[in-house]
């Protein structure tokens, strides 16, 4: 097969392997999109690299981050490369679990990646992890739909004025959902998006002494409006549905109006897998009492484990899926539009802004997103849709049970606050807190 140079800067990156031996490298990754085309397009690395095969583990979100962190904090090596965020790798790499990615290949250019991306990934200046793709909180909304309600969605929607317009664009009777959103439970499914929520309502998880305040009004109106919108507006059966089922529903019409990570920006207008691609609309994150965390900011990344036996390698590969020629790669392959968004400045080209209808969007809330300061209220903790402690993992995804199961009507919002509440006291006095 002829490759062009291109082709031939992504599979090398300048990354030479030290050992010509014959090396198996273990991937841990997630079923999401832009993941199965690393996999896809890794054949292209495999070449360059004959002395190393590639061994796929791919996962669903909430079993993924389960292995891995067993894993890690057991120090199991089962893996050589972990696709994980900015949640944990900060921790991980604090505690000595990661590899340092230090003297990176220069043509890597680690300046070229956004500023609060990369801060996210370190910890005392060091990189951790490099970021294979990041996003933020886009707004989705069909065209045609609005049109023909009469109805124009602003630029920086509330979440108020989302849930009137899902009540004029709900029909029930065509299978057509006025407000899509995540039910799953999981502290980065259902969670993220009802932090973040929660956020713009004016809620905060803790105040200044790390008390929790799931019961306060601000976390009340933000749970309320939840709940409410779901069991009106949305689709049967969400407690089922995270990222990719979300997104599967919007690509298929049922949905009027979906609030979810910008990754998904070249799906829904990709003809190959949404019948809705030239009507879908993006607008900014909805806002409601404050704009202050109402937008998230994630990367998924590329770690290594220092239980790897195959750093050298692994560190090659993980260079060459974050690189700027890897986004050259899928431009070639894939179509510009398909590129992973949200690491690199200059992904953002005049020619990739003009080509995907998402990219400016996803750039604004990017850059609005602040996870040093994600409340209008004081907080003693960094990050968005979560909370940047060792705790949290375990607090989000017990909270997010709770949630589910006042969507079901297993129990009442004002029950499930108090409930996670008492759940996440418990939690935060037998860890210490304040410390």
């Amino acid at each position: 097969m002829k490759r062009t140079p291109a082709l031939i800067l992504a599979a090398g990156l300048g990354v030479t392997l030290a050992s010509p031996a014959a090396e198996t490298l273990t991937i841990a990754t997630v079923n999401n999109g832009d993941m199965i085309r690393m996999q896809r397009l890794s054949r292209f690395f495999e070449q360059q690299h004959p002395e190393v095969s590639l061994n796929w583990v791919v996962l669903e979100e909430n079993v993924l981050r389960q292995r891995l962190t067993t894993d890690i904090a057991t120090a199991g090596g089962q893996f050589d490369v972990l696709t994980i965020g900015t949640y944990e790798t900060p921790l991980w790499g604090a505690k000595h679990w990661l590899e340092p990615l230090a003297d990176l290949p220069a043509d890597y250019d680690v300046d070229d990646l956004f500023p609060a991306v990369r801060q996210g990934l370190s910890v005392n200046g060091s990189l951790y992890a490099l970021p294979f793709y990041g996003e933020s909180t886009v707004t989705y909304y069909r065209t045609d739909l609005f049109k023909a309600a009469g109805l124009s969605m602003p630029a920086a929607p509330t979440w108020t004025q989302l849930g009137e317009f899902a009540a004029r664009l709900t029909d029930k009777s065509k299978g057509q959902y006025g407000l899509c959103l995540r039910g799953k439970a999981g502290w980065g499914e259902n969670m993220a998006l009802l932090s973040t929520m929660a956020n713009a309502f004016g809620a905060r998880w803790f105040d200044e002494r790390w008390q929790p305040q799931l019961t306060s009004p601000e976390w009340a109106a933000a749970a309320n409006f939840y709940v409410n919108a779901l069991q009106h507006y949305g689709p049967p059966g969400v407690t089922s549905n995270g990222f990719n089922e979300t997104l599967a529903l919007f690509n298929s019409g049922k949905c009027a109006i979906w609030v979810d990570a910008s990754v998904a920006g070249s799906f829904t207008t990709d003809k190959t897998q949404s019948s809705v691609a030239d009507n879908v609309g993006f607008a900014a994150a909805p806002v409601q009492a404050t704009d202050k965390g109402s937008s998230w900011l994630y990367a998924w990344s590329l770690a290594i484990p220092v239980t790897s036996q195959h750093k050298a390698a692994a560190k090659a590969f993980i260079a060459w899926a974050t690189s700027k020629p890897y986004v050259q790669l899928v431009t070639e392959q894939d179509g510009i539009t398909n590129v992973p968004p949200g690491t690199r400045r200059s992904t953002y080209s005049p020619a990739y802004l003009q080509a995907a209808p998402f990219a400016q969007v996803t750039l604004n809330m990017m850059q609005h997103a602040d996870p040093s300061h994600p409340s209008a209220q004081p907080v003693p903790y960094t990050g968005i849709q979560y909370v940047t402690i060792p705790e949290f993992q375990a607090i989000g995804t017990s909270v997010g049970k709770l949630f589910s199961a006042a969507l079901t009507g297993q129990m009442t919002v004002q029950q499930a606050l108090a409930a996670a509440q008492s759940s996440t006291e418990r939690e935060m006095k037998r860890a210490g807190y304040p410390k």
